[in-house]
C-alpha cells in the first residue's frame, strides 16, 4: 500500500503535496502539476519525474503524463535533489568556541552555508570543517554532511555542534531527537508580540506553491513544530527583541512562525513585512529617514543562535555554550533601541 507523504524537505528530496482546485482546473497531470508547482520545475522535467515514478496520484504511484487530473484530487510531487559534487576541503576560517576529540562546537557567521547544494558548491561549513578536521568528521551525515548534526538557515548566525565520530553524531542525534539538546535564539521582530511569552504550535511543511519557502500546514501536511517564545523588549511598540526556545527543529521554524503570529522578523526576505507596512511603523515610531533606510536595507533575517546545551555524547558532562549577537544584529538593535528611550 503506497502512503501519501508529507510535505517536507529531507536529505536527497523535496515532497511537495497539492489539491486540485478550479482555480487550477482539470486535464492532464503534466499540465496541471506545471501550474500547480511554479515555475522553478518546467514542464519538460515534470514530465521526466512523472515517468521515473515521482507523482502519485490520490496516493498512488502515477507514471502517466496524460492521466486525466479532477478537481479535488490530491498529487504528490517527489522532487530529487541535484547532485552536487563530493565536497572538497577549504582553507575557511572558522570560529571555534569549544573542540575535544568527539566534537566542536562552532559560531557560524551569517551569510556561511552549512553544507553543498545546488548553488552553493564553495565556501560553506563542511568545507572548512573538511579542512580542519582532515578525516575524522562523522560519516553519518553522508558525503555532503560530514559531521553536520543540525542545521542554521545561511544568513542565522550563532553555535552549532558537530560531531567529530559516529559515537559522538548517534549521542547527539538521540538528544536532538528527545529535544534534551536545547537552543535558544535571539531575534528582532516587527511589532509587540501579545501575550509577551507562549508556545506556538503549528505544523509546518513545504509552501504550496513556492519550493523555497516553507509555511504553516494541516497536521496531515506538515510535521511537528513547537517554539516557545518571550518578548524580551518592546521598542515603542514598532519592534521587539525576543527569545525562541527551539523543541523541533523545523526547516525555518521561528522564522515561520513568527510571521504566523504577525510577527515576522526584521530583514527576513522570505517572511519579511511588506516595505510599505515596514516604513509606516518607522514612521510612527518616529525614527529619522536615515534610520529608517538602515533598518529597512538590513542584509538578513535578524535572527542569532545564543546559547546550546547538551550532555556530552561520550563523557557524559552537562555542557551549555553562549554567544553574543554579532555586530550587526547589535548595531540594528542600538538603532531601534535609541529611538525606543527618547518617547
Amino acid at each position: 500500500m503506497t502512503t501519501k507523504p508529507d510535505d517536507h524537505e529531507v536529505d536527497g528530496e523535496d515532497l511537495q503535496s497539492f489539491t486540485v482546485s478550479p482555480q487550477s482546473g482539470v486535464g492532464r497531470l503534466d499540465k496541471i502539476l506545471s501550474t500547480l508547482a511554479g515555475e522553478g520545475v518546467s514542464r519538460s522535467r515534470l514530465k521526466v519525474l512523472i515517468e521515473d515514478g515521482q507523482v502519485m496520484l490520490n496516493g498512488k504511484t502515477c507514471d502517466d503524463a496524460s492521466a486525466k487530473v479532477v478537481i479535488g484530487d490530491e498529487i504528490t510531487l517527489v522532487i530529487p535533489d541535484i547532485i552536487e559534487a563530493t565536497p572538497q576541503p577549504e582553507n575557511i576560517p572558522l570560529d571555534i568556541v569549544y573542540e575535544d576529540d568527539d566534537m566542536l562546537v562552532i559560531n557560524k557567521a551569517a551569510g556561511m552555508v552549512v553544507h553543498p547544494g545546488a548553488g552553493n558548491p564553495h565556501g560553506t561549513l563542511v568545507s572548512a570543517l573538511l579542512y580542519h578536521c582532515g578525516d575524522t568528521l562523522s560519516g553519518i551525515g553522508g558525503v555532503r554532511r560530514p559531521g553536520i548534526v543540525h542545521r542554521l538557515d545561511k544568513d542565522t548566525s550563532g553555535l552549532m555542534v558537530v560531531a567529530k565520530n559516529d559515537r559522538a553524531h548517534q549521542g547527539l542525534a538521540v538528544q536532538l531527537s528527545d529535544r534534551s539538546l536545547s537552543r535558544v535564539y535571539h531575534a528582532l521582530v516587527w511589532k509587540e508580540p501579545t501575550p509577551m511569552k507562549g508556545v506556538i504550535n503549528l505544523p509546518i511543511g513545504r509552501h504550496q506553491t513556492s519550493r523555497i519557502r516553507m509555511s504553516v500546514r494541516s497536521h496531515t501536511m506538515g510535521r511537528e513544530a513547537i517554539t516557545h517564545y518571550l518578548r524580551q523588549e518592546s521598542f515603542r511598540g514598532i519592534a521587539s527583541l525576543v527569545t525562541c526556545k527551539l523543541e523541533t527543529g523545523r526547516t525555518h521554524q521561528i522564522r515561520v512562525h513568527m510571521q504566523h503570529l504577525g510577527h515576522p522578523l526584521l530583514g527576513d526576505p522570505l517572511y519579511g513585512l511588506p516595505p510599505q507596512e515596514q516604513r509606516s511603523l518607522l514612521n510612527r515610531g518616529g525614527y529619522s529617514e536615515e534610520q529608517r533606510d538602515y533598518v529597512m536595507a538590513f542584509p538578513r533575517q535578524a535572527l542569532h543562535a545564543a546559547e546550546i546545551s547538551f550532555i556530552h555524547p561520550i563523557s557524559g558532562e552537562e555542557m551549555t555554550f553562549d554567544s553574543p549577537v554579532p555586530a550587526d544584529f547589535e548595531a540594528l538593535y542600538d538603532l531601534l533601541d535609541s529611538q525606543a528611550e527618547t518617547a
